[in-house]
């Protein structure tokens, strides 16, 4: 039986490398070449607009101020932002899975130009709130991850995508920089400008380097016969039908709880390094660059060879062993000399959790389900910035920086048992 099952999965990785090497274009079959440059092109639109992002976020508190915004509706603006990218994402990720991967990045790109437009007309308190509607298509990163999906065979998945730290590490670096020199020098308002151009630069980018087809041949016809294929681009049926592939709901579980305490503290990050770290604005970006450089660090040298060399249900599982051992380096943190030394596994077992449950999750649904897939995993962040901010200020204010330390040990302890005692169905675990 093992003998078979070994032949099985060689015959299925060579099918998979196969069919990865027959992605078509417009009018034909791309080459290995075309395909690695059209992945590239992927990652510049993914850097291009996470440094926009950045850049936004960066401004967008004293733009708030300068209108007359106070914390309170500073924190609603924020809410409704949170909001709109939890249900845009799976959305989105419906439109690329009807559309096509280059459609949902030429999306993603013009909603971020109206987005910026608007910021920048925004001369009063209701025009802010109004330039938060397009955010709800805004999904460069999930855009790039469909292309890449697309683009890949299983076996190289892991790699490819986590080669998109690498994009986030410039965005945070470079976005925030860029932000604060703009909008110190020539006002606030001219960082919507820079924006409002290098959206249209990126919808250029798409329109005229991705390719109107990215699935590869086969997996047009798989569509043909897939089964449940809803017309709709949200529907609570289709979710459904997704979580119950094997292994989908259990990864997807560990995708959202092992994080999540982590993800509360850092978006309480701005009132704890005032309050509890006792750091000034500018401390404050030196350790946000600081951060970002160790996600480009570890995303570039680290997160690749570990995928070549370790299966990934293994990656997993040392992604919530080290998770809980940040809880408890947390519950001890004092000095922000001990966050910079906790920051270190924090930034790899978060760059590891989002690479391999991603490469997880796509690989167990139909390809033709792939961007619905990347779509959902996208909501976590926009979930936990939603109801952060409340759990996060409760924990804060009644128990300390100390309680999010133990909640993520215990969190990721009992995820540890579940995951040791669990066998989830996987269809391809080595990388």
């Amino acid at each position: 039986v093992s003998t078979m099952n070994a032949k099985t999965s060689s015959g299925g990785e060579e099918e998979a490398s196969r069919i990865g090497n027959e992605t078509l274009g417009e009018s034909g079959c791309l080459g290995e070449a075309k395909r690695r440059q059209v992945i590239r092109v992927a990652y510049v639109i993914a850097a291009l607009d996470l440094t926009l992002l950045f850049m936004q976020m960066g401004v967008m508190p004293y733009l708030a101020k300068s209108l007359g915004l106070d914390s309170v509706g500073f924190g609603y603006l924020q809410t409704i932002f949170g909001v709109l990218q939890l249900v845009g994402g799976y959305v989105f990720g419906r439109f690329a899975d009807q559309y096509g991967a280059r459609a949902a990045l030429i999306l993603s790109c013009a909603s971020g130009s109206i987005f910026f437009l608007l910021m920048s007309l925004s001369t009063n308190i209701p025009l802010l709130f109004v330039s938060r509607l397009p955010g709800m298509f805004m999904h460069g990163i999930p855009g790039a991850q469909k292309v890449i999906t697309d683009m890949t065979t299983p076996s190289q998945r892991a790699g490819a995508l986590g080669k998109l730290g690498l994009c986030f590490g410039v965005g945070i670096i470079s976005g925030s920089a860029v932000g604060g020199v703009l909008s110190t020098k020539f006002g606030t308002y001219v960082p919507a400008y820079v924006g409002l151009v290098g959206s249209l630069i990126n919808t250029l980018i798409a329109l005229v380097w991705i390719p109107s087809q990215t699935k590869p041949k086969s997996d047009h016809h798989m569509e043909e016969n897939s089964t449940s294929q809803s017309a709709s681009l949200f529907s609570i049926r289709e979710i459904l039908r997704l979580m119950k592939f094997p292994g989908v709901l259990e990864v997807f579980i560990v995708k959202v709880f092992a994080g999540l305490p982590i993800g509360l503290f850092m978006i309480m990050f701005s009132i704890i390094s005032m309050d509890f770290f006792g750091l000034e604005a500018v401390e404050s970006g030196y350790l946000m660059s600081y951060i970002g450089v160790l996600q480009m660090v570890v995303q570039g040298l680290v997160v690749g060879k570990l995928t070549s060399h370790c299966t990934e249900m293994t990656l997993l599982r040392l992604c919530v062993f080290v998770f809980a051992g940040v809880g408890l380096g947390m519950a001890l943190m004092r000095t922000v000399w001990h966050y910079c030394i906790i920051a270190v596994p924090l930034v790899f077992a978060f760059s590891m959790l989002a690479t391999i449950t991603d490469s997880i999750l796509t690989k167990a649904v139909p390809s033709s389900d792939t961007g619905a897939m990347l779509g959902i995993c996208a909501s976590v962040q926009p979930l936990t910035r939603t109801v952060g901010p409340t759990i996060g200020g409760v924990l804060y204010k009644e128990f300390g920086v100390s309680s999010f330390g133990y909640l993520q040990l215990m969190v990721n302890l009992c995820l540890l048992v579940y995951l040791m005692k669990s066998k989830i169905p996987l269809g391809e675990m080595k990388s």
